[in-house]
């Protein structure tokens, strides 16, 4: 749970479960104002917690894509209401 508290967390999962995979610059224009280190810190937490893979590719230049894990497609599937309800609303008020 403590990782999935962090912001950004899980508009990262949603945003790689919306696209089956993604690469790092890809995902962080999807994210707009995410700073690159705390993608770079909240990718590397969601891969130490089996919720995403990474898949690096021996290319030039180098490629590296992220995709979900079958616990991160498990957990996407639990919190996609929960981001459709929160997604509806106006908190601003």
């Amino acid at each position: 749970m403590g990782i999935l508290s962090k912001k950004w967390a899980l508009l990262i999962i949603s945003a790689i479960g919306n696209n089956k995979k993604l690469r790092y610059n890809e995902l962080q224009k999807k994210l707009g104002e995410i700073s690159p280190k705390t993608l770079a810190d909240r990718l590397k937490e969601l891969e130490n917690a089996n919720l995403i893979k990474r898949e690096a590719f021996a290319e030039i230049p180098p490629r590296v894509e992220y995709s979900l894990t079958e616990e991160g497609v498990e957990l996407r599937s639990a919190i996609m209401p929960l981001m459709k309800w929160a997604s509806s609303r106006d908190f601003r008020k």
